[in-house]
């Protein structure tokens, strides 16, 4: 069997041929990138929307998206800057669905058991826009880089900077507020 007719192998293939595959109608790749991106983009929306029963629906929100809309990927793109903008865009949505006013801590099962510290950092997070939220989160739990956080946002790098720096004041702010 040569190279060009092999079959991909579907766990080292790149997020952009994935998605190439999964417009072709490839059930199989959408399945590899499903398993390589739920936990991450739970992780993402949990965060982002502060209630574990809305982070699940905006999984399989983002997941039924992209696998609608895989076509309209572009490969100037890495897939996973397309991926993450689907997800946040999907977070975004959900947010001001429920309505601007409220807004709600994270809500997990060990709750109890969480340092008091991370209580602050998450009731400080939910306090935050839904876009500053999502750029924070890209940022520093994701590790992407302000041109990738640019291109998932579709706004400019110093637009990032700025909005990064004032949701930095803004956690700040609402962390100095519980804390005498």
């Amino acid at each position: 069997m040569s190279v060009a007719t092999a079959p991909r192998d579907r766990g080292e293939a790149s997020d952009a041929a994935l998605l190439a595959d999964v417009a072709a109608g490839d059930h199989g790749s959408f399945a590899a990138l499903a398993e390589r991106y739920q936990a991450r983009f739970f992780a993402v929306a949990r965060r982002m929307l502060g209630n574990e029963a809305e982070a699940e629906d905006a999984v399989q929100t983002t997941l039924l998206r992209i696998f609608r809309n895989a076509a309209d990927y572009r490969d100037e793109w890495r897939g996973s800057t397309w991926l993450y903008r689907v997800l946040t865009n999907v977070c975004i949505d959900l947010w001001r669905k429920r309505g601007r006013g409220r807004l709600e801590p994270l809500q997990t099962d060990t709750q109890a058991a969480a340092p008091t510290d991370r209580l602050d950092v998450d009731r400080a997070l939910a306090r935050l826009a839904p876009e500053a939220r999502a750029i924070l989160l890209l940022c520093y739990v994701q590790e992407l880089s302000y041109g990738e956080i640019a291109r998932i946002r579709g706004i400019s790098v110093n637009t990032v900077k700025t909005q990064l720096a004032r949701a930095k004041r803004a956690m700040r702010r609402h962390l100095n507020e519980g804390n005498p």
